[in-house]
C-alpha cells in the first residue's frame, strides 16, 4: 500500500512538471503570433502614406486614436516586453526540462545550455581558420 502511494506521488511529480513545459511552450507560441501581429503593425506604420497625423488603435478592449508616432512606440516597447518574456520562458523551458529528465532518471540533454559564440569570438574563431569576411 506504501507502495503503491509513494509511486503514485512520484507519477503526479512527473505530470506536473511535464505540465509546466507544455504549457510554457503554449505561451510562447502565443506570445509569438502576438510578436509577429506587431511586427506587421510596426511595418504598416512605416509604410502607411495617410494624410492623417492619427490612427485608431486597439487598447485592451478599446479604440483609442493616437499619433502615427505614439502608436509606433508603443508597439516598439510592446516588442521589447514580449521579446524578454519570450526569452524568459525559453530559459525556464530548458531549466524545466532538465528537471524532468532528473525526475524519470535519464541523462542530461547534450548541449541544452549552449549559447552561439560573440562576434569577437567568431572573428577570433576566422583568423584561426583563416577565413576572410
Amino acid at each position: 500500500m506504501d507502495f503503491e502511494k509513494t509511486t503514485m506521488e512520484y507519477l503526479f511529480l512527473v505530470e506536473k512538471q511535464a505540465e509546466k513545459i507544455l504549457v510554457d511552450k503554449s505561451e510562447i507560441v502565443a506570445l509569438d503570433k502576438r510578436r509577429n501581429n506587431n511586427r506587421m503593425a510596426i511595418r504598416a506604420l512605416i509604410n502607411c502614406k495617410t494624410p492623417h497625423d492619427k490612427i485608431w488603435m486597439a487598447a485592451g478592449s478599446c479604440m483609442v486614436k493616437v499619433p502615427i508616432k505614439k502608436a509606433k512606440t508603443l508597439l516598439e516597447e510592446e516588442q521589447i516586453t514580449l521579446d524578454c518574456r519570450i526569452n524568459v520562458l525559453r530559459s525556464e523551458i530548458k531549466v524545466n526540462m532538465q528537471k524532468l529528465r532528473d525526475m524519470e532518471y535519464k541523462e542530461p540533454i547534450k548541449g541544452l545550455f549552449l549559447n552561439p559564440l560573440t562576434k569577437k569570438e567568431m572573428k577570433a574563431m576566422n583568423q584561426v581558420l583563416g577565413v576572410d569576411n
